[in-house]
């Protein structure tokens, strides 16, 4: 027997095992991301089979507007590369487009809704000269553009309302005897367009395109090298970003059943995605999700019973908390917490296969 044979005999049972566990180890996670979606998905429901009261329910519509305000801006944000800071443009045109679809054109609710998203996507085209930005200034320009959208929708009063909005519109209606207009029906409505959403940024986060935009985000210039239109790539992520943003601005004004440009462009539609995403773990898709209702719930049930006025105090404390403690968010906490129990098993299966 030779040398060579010898020492391939004697490495390639550890390379393999290795192989093995790292296809496992993948694997595994996909698998785990599913079983954690799963079970979240299950635990959202848990609160219609137990019967919560309206208000319960109502609260927990307005945290799933706000997760899929946050995912929106998380996708933004992790594959495009791009922190906006003006999120509350497309949420309040998507707003707007949808109550004046099915007010004024008498356009079916549910179809004017993803058409509020679309124009909200239309009205995102005027923002791709700030795709020539970076960092602050493109925060920046978004905010701008969310503000002019604000005034707009003020000074068009023949078409908006102008200050005192619109209150006139059809809300959710009734599907196959399900009132949707009921706060069981909103909220399994917001919940699935939310599930919906997050699989859609998961899938494209997984395939090649994902791949590109993590590269881009981590240096633009070397993937231009390399043939990658960067450009492209950002312009879609902002459009379906803006496409996102629409469409919960759109269910949110069918829920509440009233707009005015003070609400519908607040500043609290373009901050509180980013305080959500960032406590969630605005990398993962899951992140921003449990971010939103985490930091909603807190603020409104807990804050509030503590402090009346003044409650985003507290906010603001429990954030600057989980960025020093966690800056990563709850899903950069949990990986770090579960990876200890993973390795463990990992390296007893392996060490089982070794010896067998």
């Amino acid at each position: 027997m030779s040398v060579s044979s010898s020492v391939s005999s004697s490495v390639s049972p550890n390379a393999t095992t290795q192989a093995a566990s790292g296809r496992a180890g993948g694997v595994s996670r996909k698998a785990g991301g599913a079983l954690a979606g799963a079970a979240l998905v299950v635990l959202a429901l848990a609160p219609l089979a137990a019967g919560a009261s309206p208000y319960m329910l109502g609260l927990l519509i307005s945290a799933l507007i706000l997760s899929g305000l946050a995912l929106s801006w998380a996708l933004l944000g992790n594959l495009g590369g791009m922190v906006s800071f003006g999120h509350a443009a497309f949420f309040g045109v998507g707003a707007y487009a949808s109550a004046l679809l099915a007010g004024k054109l008498g356009v079916p609710v549910l179809l004017a809704i993803p058409l509020g998203g679309l124009v909200a996507t239309v009205f995102s085209l005027a923002m791709l000269p700030t795709l020539r930005l970076s960092g602050p200034y493109f925060a920046l320009a978004i905010l701008a553009y969310a503000q002019i959208f604000r005034i707009l929708a003020t000074e068009l009063d023949w078409l908006t309302g102008g200050a005192a909005g619109l209150q006139r519109y059809p809300g959710l209606p009734t599907v196959l005897g399900f009132n949707l207009a009921e706060r069981a029906g909103s909220y399994v409505l917001v919940l699935a367009c939310v599930v919906l959403f997050a699989i859609v940024y998961m899938v494209l986060r997984r395939s090649h395109v994902g791949t590109a935009l993590r590269a881009i985000a981590d240096s633009e210039d070397a993937t231009r090298v390399v043939g990658v239109n960067a450009t492209v790539l950002k312009t879609w992520m902002l459009l379906l970003s803006a496409f996102i943003a629409g469409v919960f601005g759109a269910l949110n004004a069918h829920i509440i059943g009233f707009l005015e440009p003070d609400y519908a462009f607040s500043g609290i539609w373009s901050v509180m995605p980013i305080i959500a995403a960032v406590f969630g773990g605005y990398r993962s898709v899951l992140g921003p999700i449990v971010g939103a209702v985490v930091i909603y719930l807190f603020d409104q049930v807990i804050a509030k019973s503590l402090i009346p006025v003044g409650h985003q105090i507290l906010l603001g404390i429990l954030l600057a908390i989980m960025v020093l403690l966690a800056p990563n968010g709850l899903a950069g906490l949990a990986a770090r917490l579960l990876p200890s129990r993973r390795s463990a098993k990992r390296l007893s299966n392996a060490s089982e296969k070794g010896h067998a």
